[in-house]
């Protein structure tokens, strides 16, 4: 009697353990262990790999363009020219590297030559005496003026070159007369190019204008 009893206590023993296993474990139902409203709590390893941040992509920054430089203008005078067709020669030739031109002419004071003479006597009769004298000492080629702002002087000759109206005078002064020398001038025309250029320390006209005797100063710009 002993042994079935303990048999039929072991078999309802297994009989609960049983029920229990299959009844009593909370995860062998459906439903979620946690209550409501509140969040599952999981592992880090059960947790999704985050995806990898992706720098969003950064424009190479804009380099504002330079701004032009503005040139610098320069104004030179070109000249003096002979001649008016020298001065429209070299502005037709610096037409397309000048901003501005203009033409002008200026009259000058030129030296024409060198006068010997003799200063002018106190009256008419008292130069032909003198005339007579430089005759008399073989000194040819004079003669008396008659009109002007100098009337009765003794014109000895009008040299281009001084040395030789030094050797004119030296040689009456000799021969015991008063002679002088001075210079004579007449107002001549110049012909002049203004030009207004940029950049005008490296403009170089002097390829361009073909006329001899031309220089270059600074002047006001126009």
């Amino acid at each position: 009697m002993l042994l079935r009893l303990l048999f039929v206590l072991l078999i309802a023993l297994n009989i609960a353990v049983g029920a229990w296993l299959l009844l009593g474990q909370p995860y062998a139902r459906g439903g979620s262990p946690s209550d409501p409203g509140v969040a599952q709590l999981r592992l880090l390893s059960e947790l999704p790999t985050p995806a990898q941040t992706v720098s969003p992509a950064v424009a190479p920054p804009v380099v504002a363009a330079a701004a032009p430089r503005n040139p610098s203008y320069s104004c030179l005078a070109l000249g003096p020219f002979a001649t008016p067709q020298d001065l429209r020669n070299a502005r037709q030739a610096l037409a397309a590297q000048a901003t501005r031109m203009r033409s002008r002419q200026e009259q000058t004071s030129q030296t024409s030559g060198w006068w010997v003479y003799l200063p002018a006597a106190g009256s008419r009769a008292q130069a032909l005496e003198m005339a007579r004298q430089l005759a008399a000492h073989d000194i040819g080629d004079y003669f008396v003026v008659n009109s002007g702002d100098q009337p009765n002087t003794i014109s000895l000759g009008l040299f281009r070159d001084p040395a030789n109206a030094r050797k004119r005078r030296d040689e009456v002064a000799a021969a015991g007369f008063p002679a002088r020398m001075s210079e004579r001038s007449e107002n001549v025309p110049e012909y002049w190019l203004d030009l207004v250029v940029a950049d005008g320390g490296n403009f170089d006209w002097r390829s361009h204008v073909r006329a001899n005797g031309i220089g270059s100063h600074s002047t006001i710009c126009f």
